[in-house]
C-alpha cells in the first residue's frame, strides 16, 4: 500500500509538474520557460567544424544558424540567406546574406555582425589539414579546387570555389552540377564562423562555450563537463518571435537512460524515452499511459558493421578475425544469422518490425518519378526481404570451416563492445549473443560483450577500429542517395573496407568504390545517378560487408514538447533545434500523437505539393 500511495504521489508530482509550468509557457507572471533534459554521454568539443558527432552538432544547432533551414513539413525556408539562385548550369549559386544578424559571446555581449565572409573563413579553417575536420570531405567533395587545396596541390586560396563578393553576398562555384547542393546548406560544414575571433581564441576555439560565438537562438550560458548545459534564449536573435523557450538545462548523469523515466516522474525532466522494459508496464497503468507517446521514426539508418582492420586487445585475437572476415562465406553465415526481429524487441517489443529496415538507405528517402529508391537497381532483391534465415546460415557457416580451414582457429571470437550508456543496448548484445551462438553454434562463433563508457564511446571504440562486430548508425547530411555511401568508403572510420579483398580496387572490376564512383560522376541524368547508387548498395549488402538493421526514431516516450511543431528534415540540422517549439500544458498521449500525426501527414503532402 505504501508503495502504491508513493507511487500515486509521484504521479501527481507530474500532473502537477505540467501544470505549473503551464505558467511559465505561456509567460503568466513573468516567469522562466524551462526546459529541463538529462544526458549520459558527455561532448568531446564544441568546435562545430570539427565534429562529426551528432551530440555535438545538435548543441551547434541551437547555437549557430544555417544559410537555409527548414519548417516543420520538411520544406526550405530562409536562414542566414534570405533569397538564392544558381546559374542554368547548376555551377555557381549566390546567397544573399541576412542584414543585422548579430554573433555574440557567451554572455551575451555583440562582437560582430554575420557577414558573407563568415563563411568563406570557416571554409579556410576546415580545409586546413592541420584543423583535423571530419566533415571537410564532405565540402570538398562539392566546392571546385576545396580538395585540390585540402591535399596541397594549390596554395591559393581565391582559386577555391567559396567567395564574399560584398559583405552580404556569397557566392559558392561548384566542380560540378550537384542535383542536391541546396540541402547541403543545412549541414554542420556550411555553418558560419567569424574568422576574427577565430584568429583570437586560437586554439582554444570549441574548447568551451566561452571560446565559441553564437548567432542562433541559444547562447551556453553555462558548461560544466559531465555536470550540466545551460543554454539561455538569445534576446538578440533576429527571430526571436519564434523561440518560445527562455531556459534549457541538461544535467549529466551516467544513468540517464535508466533513471529518465522516474525523473519524469517526479517532475525533475520534461523528456524520457521509456524503454522497452517499462514500456508495458507504462501502458497498462491508467494515469502513465495518459503521457506516454510513440517517437515518429526517422532517417537515420543503423546497421552492423564488422571492422576489416581490427585494433583491439590480443586477448580477444584480432588477427584470427581478420582472417574470417576476409571471408565472404564467414560474413554471410553472421548476415543470415542475425535475428534482427529478436534483436530489435529489446526496444520495439510491441511492433519491432515497424523499424526494420533491409537496405541501408531507408525507404521514402527519396524516389524517382513515384519509384522509391529501395526499389531500384537491384535493392528490390532485399528491401523487402528479412536477411534472418536460418538455413542460409548453416549453410554458410559449413562452407565457412572448410574454406578457413587450416587458416583461421575455431570458435572466432567476434568481439562486441557497445555503448553502456543505455539499458536497451545492453539487452540487446546480450539477445544477439545468446541467438547467434545457439544458432550457429559455439564451436563456431565465441561473441565476447564488453561495455564501455557512453563519453568519448565513438573515438575510443569505433574510430579507433577496436571492435570485431559493432551497432552503427548514419545520418543523411543532404538529399541524395551519395549521403548514405560516406560511411563504406576507403578512409571513413566505421568499418576500414580499404583493408578487404573485392572491395576496392583500380582496374574498373566491379566493386563498390567503382560503382559509387561512376554514380557519384553522373550528374545530369538523375534516373541513371539513382539506378547507380541502388547497384552499388546491393553490391555492398550482397556481399555482406555490412548488416543493415534499422531506421531511427520509434519506440515510446513521455515528454512535454510537441514533436510535430519542431523543424523536419531527414539531413542537416534542423531537426535538432528547439526553434519553434512550445512547451505543453500536458504531454502528449499516444491517441493524441496518432491523430495529431495524421494531420500532421495530410499537411506536410500539401506544403511539399505546393513547394515544387
Amino acid at each position: 500500500m505504501k508503495r502504491l500511495i508513493a507511487m500515486m504521489l509521484a504521479i501527481m508530482m507530474i500532473l502537477a509538474g505540467c501544470r505549473g509550468k503551464t505558467d511559465k509557457a505561456s509567460g503568466k507572471g513573468g516567469e522562466l520557460v524551462e526546459y529541463s533534459t538529462v544526458y549520459s554521454g558527455e561532448i568531446t568539443t564544441l568546435n562545430y567544424l570539427v565534429t562529426a558527432s551528432t551530440n555535438e552538432f545538435a548543441l551547434a544547432a541551437n547555437m549557430v544558424d544555417s544559410l537555409i533551414d527548414y519548417d516543420k513539413y520538411g520544406v526550405v525556408i530562409p536562414g542566414l540567406a534570405t533569397e538564392w539562385h544558381n546559374t542554368e548550369d547548376g555551377l555557381i549559386w549566390t546567397l544573399k546574406i541576412r542584414e543585422g544578424v548579430k554573433w555574440l559571446t557567451y554572455d551575451g555581449k555583440e562582437y560582430a555582425e554575420t557577414k558573407a565572409k563568415d563563411f568563406v573563413d570557416a571554409a579556410k579553417y576546415l580545409l586546413d589539414p592541420s584543423n583535423e575536420s571530419q566533415t571537410a570531405n564532405i565540402f570538398y567533395s562539392v566546392i571546385k579546387n576545396a580538395e585540390e587545396f585540402y591535399n596541397g596541390e594549390i596554395d591559393d586560396f581565391e582559386q577555391v570555389g567559396v567567395k564574399a563578393l560584398d559583405d552580404y553576398t556569397l557566392e559558392y562555384t561548384l566542380k560540378e552540377n550537384t542535383p542536391y547542393f541546396l540541402s547541403m546548406l543545412n549541414y554542420i560544414c556550411f555553418l558560419p564562423v567569424n574568422g576574427d575571433f577565430l584568429e583570437e581564441v586560437g586554439g582554444r576555439f570549441g574548447t568551451d562555450n566561452t571560446n565559441v560565438l553564437y548567432n542562433g537562438a541559444f547562447i551556453m550560458e553555462t558548461f560544466e563537463p559531465q555536470t550540466r548545459r545551460i543554454l539561455v534564449k538569445n534576446q538578440e536573435y533576429w527571430d526571436k518571435d519564434n523561440i518560445f523557450i527562455d531556459r534549457i538545462k541538461e544535467t549529466y548523469n551516467q544513468e540517464s537512460a535508466t533513471l529518465s523515466p522516474e525523473l519524469f516522474l517526479r517532475g525533475e525532466t520534461d523528456y524520457a524515452e521509456i524503454p522497452a522494459s517499462l514500456i508495458e508496464e507504462w501502458l497498462k497503468d491508467p494515469v502513465k499511459k495518459d503521457v506516454v507517446r510513440p517517437i515518429r521514426t526517422n532517417f537515420y539508418t543503423y546497421f552492423y558493421a564488422l571492422n576489416f582492420d581490427p585494433k583491439f586487445d590480443a586477448e580477444y585475437e584480432p588477427d584470427n578475425w581478420k582472417i574470417a572476415v576476409n571471408n565472404q562465406s564467414f560474413r554471410k553465415s553472421l548476415f543470415h544469422g542475425l535475428d534482427r526481429k529478436s534483436a530489435m524487441t529489446t526496444s520495439e517489443p510491441y511492433n519491432p518490425e515497424q523499424r526494420l529496415s533491409n537496405t541501408i538507405t531507408p525507404k521514402s528517402f527519396v524516389d524517382l518519378a513515384g519509384v522509391d529508391y529501395t526499389e531500384l537497381g537491384g535493392l528490390d532483391e532485399f528491401v523487402n526481404t528479412d536477411s534472418f534465415n536460418e538455413t542460409l546460415a548453416k549453410e554458410y557457416r559449413d562452407k565457412a570451416m572448410k574454406e578457413l580451414q587450416g587458416k583461421a582457429k575455431f570458435p572466432i571470437i567476434v568481439y562486441m563492445p557497445y555503448n553502456s550508456g543505455g539499458t536497451e543496448l545492453a539487452n540487446r548484445v546480450q539477445v544477439i549473443e545468446q541467438q547467434m551462438e545457439n544458432l550457429l553454434g559455439k564451436d563456431y562463433i565465441d561473441i565476447q560483450i564488453d561495455p564501455k563508457p557512453p563519453t568519448n564511446f565513438l573515438t575510443e571504440v569505433r574510430r579507433s577500429g577496436k571492435y570485431g562486430f559493432l551497432e552503427c548508425n548514419w545520418g543523411p547530411d543532404y538529399a541524395d542517395p551519395e549521403t548514405y555511401t560516406d560511411p563504406f568508403t576507403p578512409g571513413a572510420n566505421y568499418n576500414f573496407p580499404e583493408y578487404v579483398e573485392g572491395y576496392t580496387d583500380s582496374n574498373g572490376e566491379k566493386t563498390y568504390t567503382n560503382l559509387t564512383n561512376k554514380a557519384k560522376a553522373e550528374v545530369r541524368d538523375i534516373n541513371k545517378r539513382y539506378e547507380l547508387f541502388a547497384e552499388a548498395e546491393a553490391f555492398l549488402i550482397k556481399e555482406a560487408f555490412v548488416i543493415p538493421y534499422a531506421v531511427g526514431g520509434g519506440g515510446y516516450a513521455a515528454g512535454r514538447l510537441n514533436p510535430f511543431e519542431s523543424q523536419y528534415s531527414p539531413f542537416g540540422v534542423s531537426s535538432q533545434r528547439y526553434k519553434g517549439q512550445r512547451i505543453m500544458e500536458k504531454p502528449m498521449n499516444t491517441e493524441e500523437y496518432k491523430k495529431a500525426l495524421d494531420v500532421w501527414e495530410e499537411e506536410r503532402a500539401k506544403a511539399l505539393k505546393a513547394d515544387k
